[in-house]
Parts: C-alpha cells; structure tokens; sequence
C-alpha cells in the first residue's frame, strides 16, 4: 500500500555533520523500520541556490549517500535514489506548475527568509521561486502519507496538501465517477460494500470523521483492488472525485539541539561543525577548544552550564549521573572546563565509530555505492511512472 509511505531528500552541498544526524538521519534510520521509506538525493534542489557552481554538487552525491549508510540507513529496508536519476519528478513538476497559483509560491515563508539569508546570490530565477513545487512533485509522485520534517517546514507540507487537492478536484471528475466507484465498491463482496457505504454516509451527513478513517481502514485491508479502483473508493468516500494525487501529512520530527563548536547552531555557513566521519584527532582539538562560560576566566571560578555550549551537547550525548557531575563540578567550580568536555568528547567518538567502520567497505569498493543507488532509482522509477500514468490519463495526455 502506498498510504503509508515515507519520502524525504537532502540537498548534496556539503559534508553531513552531526547536526543532520540528530536532526534527521537518526529520524530515518528509526523510520525505516516502520514504514516504506525513500530518500532521495535533491541534486536539482541543490541547483537552486549552487546553479553556478554544480561542482559542489557532483562532489559531494556520493560522499552524502556514504554519509547516509554510515548513519545506519539500510538499502535493505529503505529505498535509496538521486532525484535528477527519476525525470518523472521534473514531468510532475511542470504539470503542476500549470495549474498552481503564482501566490502559492509567494506566499511559502521560506521564500523570503531564504533570499535575505542568500543575499550574495541571486536567487531572483523560476528555480528558486518553483522550489516548493518541486518538492510537492517529490513526495506527490510517491503518493507518500508521511514526510519527515521540522516544524518550519510544515508551511511546504500544507501547500502540497493544497495541490494535491487542487489536482484531483481539477482532473478527478472522470466520465461516469460515482458508477464506476460503485462498481470498484461490489469488488469487496457485498457484506464490505454495505459496511463501506454505510461509514460513507455517517461522514458525508454527519460529519463523521471516525467513520472516514474507519471506511479508510477497511479499503487498507483490500489488496484485490486495482490502484485507480482503489483512488475511485477513496474519493468515493470524501464526496469529491478520484484520488489521483494523495494529501501528504508532516511527520514532525524534534528540532536538532546540537551546537556547532562556536555555540552557534552547527551549520556549514558557521564554519563550526563536525562532520559525521570526521577524524578523531580534529574531534578531540574541536571539542577541547569550544568556548565556554565567559565568567570561568580561572579554574577556580564557579560557572553557570546554562550560559555554555559544551553543556548543551552534554544533554544530547550525556546520561543523568554524567549531567548531574558536570553541573554541579560546574557551578562549584570542582572540575575544570576541559574535564567537563572529555565526557562529551568520549561519547561523540564513540557515536562516531560504528559510522566510520561502516563507511569504509563503500570508500574501499565505491561500485558498492553506485549499485545501492542504481537498484533505488530502479524502484523509485518504476513507482513513479505508475503515478505518471494516472496523472497523464486523467489530464487528457495519453493518448491511446
């Protein structure tokens, strides 16, 4: 079933670091195991704001891919494809630019915020502008339920909720709708039809919405039913045409806590990260340098672990009785500001090895890598064109 699949991408402008894994490669791995999941690489994304420089971008696909298996991604479980390896993104992408009001666009937050973030580049071009609407052909290709996000990107999710509606209340009116939705409905035998329209009834006249997700329970458990029967059934149900495109819903995921090594957020554009491979030497230095309270001048001076970066990674990377000895070492000033790091420098390497280990058989034999991806575009393709197909039929642009 294709209701509960996941879809999200990253952008290949530079080395993952470990804000991306506690912000959302740890997020994937947990996914993975509970839900059909596709990554992909967003290489066209990338050109949005690297348009004049796609080396940066060819340099770093493979790295990120690497990067994504060293964190514990499983090609086994998830499906794993770079997103200019599937044109059918940039077909969807164009379809939906046809019917997709140009205040759509402006109005997504991240418009604005970005171009005075990038105020070096110009991003005054379609690309940048046509962002989001790209991303909605991403996850809407995939006809994904869920998309793994933070909360400032929710604001992107609604819009392709919005186009997905749009799209099927445009082009979902087939000839003869409700008669060939009532026949897909005898397919499920006459007990489950009844019960199918019964629960129909209770959300279109009483506003049901238990019913809804119930009569959506019940057409879940039917794998007898052809994909455009079962789209038929599904906007049967909710009174409007056939669900060629899916409504996509925020997984909201916990907003990275991590600092970069100068207490700002970790972040490539702040020169402060370490990166998820990096060498245990430039950890060590890394770590051992950041800054800490400005009121600890000397050893002996008390400090407060809320006005100091290190005690922020010592929420993420330390347990309560290492917590509790740094703060109080802290504030008494029992411990110095270095051994108050080793803790955190201990458990950042030791995060850090199982990823360095499982790295290297894919640096060792990069052919690895190219195959993991060839297989995932393989899949990613093949799901793509099904939706491809529905959306060109119920467009008019078959032609058959």
């Amino acid at each position: 079933m294709y209701e509960d699949r996941v879809v999200s991408g990253m952008r290949p402008t530079g080395a993952l670091h470990l804000g991306h894994f506690h912000g959302a490669l740890k997020n994937w791995v947990k996914l993975q195991s509970e839900h059909p999941c596709l990554y992909f690489v967003a290489d066209w994304h990338a050109l949005t704001t690297h348009y004049e420089t796609p080396e940066v971008i060819q340099e770093n696909v493979w790295d990120m891919v690497i990067d994504w298996l060293a964190a514990g991604i499983d090609p086994a479980q998830a499906t794993l494809f770079i997103q200019s390896r599937v044109p059918e993104h940039a077909e969807l992408h164009t379809l939906l630019s046809m019917i997709t009001p140009l205040g759509w666009l402006e109005r997504v937050p991240s418009y604005k915020d970005q171009q005075e973030k990038l105020a070096d580049r110009d991003l005054s071009t379609y690309g940048f502008l046509g962002y989001p609407l790209l991303q909605a052909a991403d996850v809407l290709i995939y006809r994904a339920k869920y998309v793994p996000v933070g909360e400032d990107q929710v604001p992107h999710i609604e819009m392709m909720r919005e186009l997905a509606r749009r799209f099927n209340h445009v082009y979902g009116r087939e000839a003869g709708f409700e008669e060939k939705a009532k026949a897909a409905a005898k397919k499920l035998g006459g007990r489950k039809a009844k019960v199918l329209m019964d629960l129909r009834t209770k959300y279109q006249e009483q506003g049901d919405t238990e019913a809804l997700a119930g009569a959506r329970a019940v057409l879940e458990k039917q794998g007898n039913l052809s994909v455009a029967d079962r789209e038929r059934l599904l906007g049967f149900l909710e009174g409007g045409g056939r669900m060629i495109l899916v409504e996509p819903e925020a997984l909201l995921t916990a907003t990275s806590k991590l600092p970069g090594t100068d207490g700002q957020k970790m972040s490539k554009s702040y020169n402060n990260t370490i990166t998820l491979r990096e060498d245990a030497e430039s950890v060590r230095k890394k770590i051992r340098t950041m800054p800490t309270d400005p009121a600890r001048v000397k050893r002996t001076d008390p400090g407060d672990p809320e006005k100091c970066p290190v005690w922020q990674l010592h929420l993420v990377y330390s347990d309560e009785k290492t917590r509790q000895w740094a703060n109080n070492g802290c504030r008494t000033a029992g411990i110095g500001c270095l051994d108050c790091k080793q803790p955190v420098i201990d458990a950042v390497l030791a995060e850090q090895g199982p990823m360095r280990e499982r790295a290297q058989k894919y640096l060792d034999d990069p052919t690895l890598v190219r195959n993991i991806v060839a297989d995932g575009c393989e899949k990613a393709r093949k799901l793509a064109r099904e939706t491809m197909r529905d959306v060109r039929e119920a467009m008019g642009l078959a032609y058959t």
